[in-house]
């Protein structure tokens, strides 16, 4: 980039709202659907495809601060200037009652009709353990919970060019196909770029996004404080929901 694109790109950056305006969520909501408890599954941006980038959190209940985070960058961006869908909770039961699973005991990132769901119990470790050895169930049947549905509906519908979704705290950027968009959100957070997570996820949502040829980013928190995330990942969220970012930066 030329030092004369540079200094237009600069100009022509989205700025944040005021520090002072940004304790509210402006954004209007769209509801996509209605968790197993009745809960609102609402999503914020365009309602146009084939959409660019979608983002969202909290497919596991258990790891709000993925939401906070994401959450904090949304507030920071003007009403007019949100180019990409946003979904803050894809979990909110699971929010509610602090759980990893949904309210029904499913774990929704094993629920997806890929060709590799598995009817078998998940396993998965609690925070700060080594064993993976707390039984949740992947549903009755792929695709049996109601926010799946929901959520494959609005994808199938917006057909996302990438989807991000944020995790935690494996401390990775979690990216098979290691596209463009991949590697400047490793480079930018500092996090390693990685294909896959080490173990098996059948039924997870990035298989099932893999095989509707969607480039699909599963960005994993480290183990930091709120505070710390929100310093070092809110300002890279913030440019992918405004769009004002280039994955071919240095």
């Amino acid at each position: 980039m030329s030092g004369n694109e540079k200094v237009m790109k600069e100009q022509a950056a989205v700025l944040e709202v005021p520090r002072a305006e940004k304790g509210i969520l402006r954004h209007e909501p769209r509801r996509y659907g209605a968790s197993e408890q009745g809960c609102a599954l609402e999503y914020y941006g365009p309602d146009t495809a084939p959409a660019d980038i979608l983002l969202m959190a909290s497919m596991h209940g258990d790891e709000v601060e993925t939401t906070v985070v994401l959450g904090e960058a949304l507030r920071r961006v003007p009403e007019n200037a949100l180019k990409n869908p946003v979904i803050l909770s894809v979990n909110p039961d699971g929010i509610l009652r602090g759980t990893r699973s949904n309210a029904r005991g499913v774990d929704l990132n094993r629920n997806w009709p890929s060709s590799n769901w598995s009817a078998n119990p998940v396993y998965h470790r609690d925070h700060g353990g080594q064993e993976r050895d707390i039984a949740l169930s992947s549903g009755a049947s792929a695709a049996s919970e109601a926010e799946t549905r929901a959520l494959q509906q609005l994808v199938l519908r917006l057909q996302p060019r990438a989807i991000v979704t944020l995790h935690a705290p494996l401390a990775c950027i979690d990216a098979p196909q290691a596209s463009p968009l991949a590697r400047w959100i490793s480079r930018r957070v500092q996090l390693p770029l990685v294909p896959d997570v080490g173990y098996e996820t059948p039924g997870s949502f990035g298989s099932w996004a893999a095989e509707q040829g969607i480039d699909i980013i599963t960005w994993e928190f480290p183990r930091r404080s709120i505070t710390a995330l929100i310093a070092s990942h809110a300002p890279v969220l913030f440019q992918l929901l405004t769009g004002e970012f280039d994955p071919g930066e240095d």
